[in-house]
Parts: structure tokens; sequence; C-alpha cells
């Protein structure tokens, strides 16, 4: 098959698979006597992995070492892979607590805030941002 069938498959863009091919995550299984990539339906399937994987929250580093435990499963143990993905939970982990400091911070700004109709010059949250009289864990962290 074509480039254009794997995009109509899978519903992505020829873009999105020639950088793929970039990356050296996906490869065309041969050419044609005209000079066109084409794949099979193992490059397909490596495609769909490829997507799952994104989908999922992996990195494309993190999605190249999975296709190499996919290409050379006898090599490895499921607990390698399993490895891999409480990796990744304790990487979201640490990003949701980000995240909730960011609110909790954005937070004290709304509360702190009037709304009103009056002058930017009075505004809080400026004024909490300009004077530093806001922070968060993160920030504390890089100072």
């Amino acid at each position: 098959m074509k480039i254009g069938d794997l995009v109509k498959r899978h519903g992505v863009s020829v873009d999105t698979i020639r950088f793929y091919e970039k990356q050296q995550l996906i490869s065309p299984s041969s050419r044609s006597a005209a000079g066109y990539r084409l794949y099979d339906n193992a490059d397909s399937q490596r495609l769909a992995f490829i997507l799952r994987a994104k989908n999922v929250g992996f990195s494309l580093q993190q999605i190249a070492e999975l296709l190499q435990i996919e290409d050379n499963k006898s090599q490895w143990q499921c607990h390698d892979v399993k490895q891999k993905v409480q990796l990744k939970m304790q990487d979201i982990q640490q990003q949701m607590a980000e995240l909730q400091q960011f609110y909790q911070a954005l937070q004290q700004l709304d509360d702190a805030c009037c709304g009103g109709a009056i002058s930017a010059t009075e505004c809080s949250i400026l004024t909490a941002l300009e004077q530093g009289q806001i922070s968060t864990e993160r920030h504390k962290e890089q100072n």
C-alpha cells in the first residue's frame, strides 16, 4: 500500500508518517519501480502501535524503547515493559501535582481579585505578581 493508504487507514497526515520515518520509528517495506514508498500490513500495525502508545502519553523516545522491545520480545521480560509503564505513571503523577500547585496559586490570585470595574492599576493579581506575593512549590524549588 502507498502512504496515502496508511493516511486513510489511520487518520494521520502524510507529514506524520514521514516524521515517524525520520525518527526511525517506521520505515517503508519497499519501494515501487516508480520510487513510491510501499507499506505492508506489518508497517500498518507498527504505525497503529505508535499511535496507541502516543495516545496514552508515551514520548517518542519512550515509544522507540517500546518498539525495540516489541521487535525483540524474546530478549525481554514482561517486567521490563511494566517498569516503563510505571515510570510513565510516575511522570504523570508528578505533572498532575505540579498542575495542582499551579491551580492553587491561580485560585489564590482569583480569590484575591475583586473583578470589578476599577482600574488595573489597583488590580490585586498584577500587584501580587509584581511583588512576588504568590508562589508555588515549583517556584520555590527552582530558586
